[in-house]
């Protein structure tokens, strides 16, 4: 016969006494990890690494760029081929197209950067 653990709410509370501002930073804490506060803390107390969730908006952007990148790419796959629309591209457009995918690059490197910085570094 399996014993059934009791509920949380069947248990006896923890307080933590803290400051309204070490309140304050335990709350966007627990905000940017995507959990109440509650979870926040047990799983904290309990030794566990908390893992953030990755702002929407930043994927957004990463994806927007990832986009820019592609299409980018295929202006320049269709230079290399010798494909008669791009017969009016000289040097000095291909490499201003290369400069452009490098650019984007460290613009996407950069996003990926502010997604994975701890917040302790913000």
């Amino acid at each position: 016969m399996s014993e059934t653990l009791p509920t949380r709410k069947d248990c006896s509370p923890l307080k933590v006494y803290c400051r309204p501002d070490e309140r304050e930073r335990i709350e966007a804490n627990a905000r940017d990890a995507g959990m109440s506060v509650a979870r926040f803390l047990r799983e904290v107390g309990q030794g566990y690494r908390v893992r953030g969730i990755v702002d929407f908006e930043q994927v957004r952007e990463l994806a927007r760029i990832n986009g820019d990148l592609g299409r980018l790419g295929g202006l320049l796959k269709l230079w290399l081929t010798d494909d008669v629309r791009t017969a009016r591209f000289g040097e000095a457009t291909v490499r201003a197209l290369l400069e452009r995918i490098e650019t984007t690059q460290d613009q996407m490197a950069g996003v990926m950067r502010a997604i994975v910085r701890p917040k302790a570094e913000d």
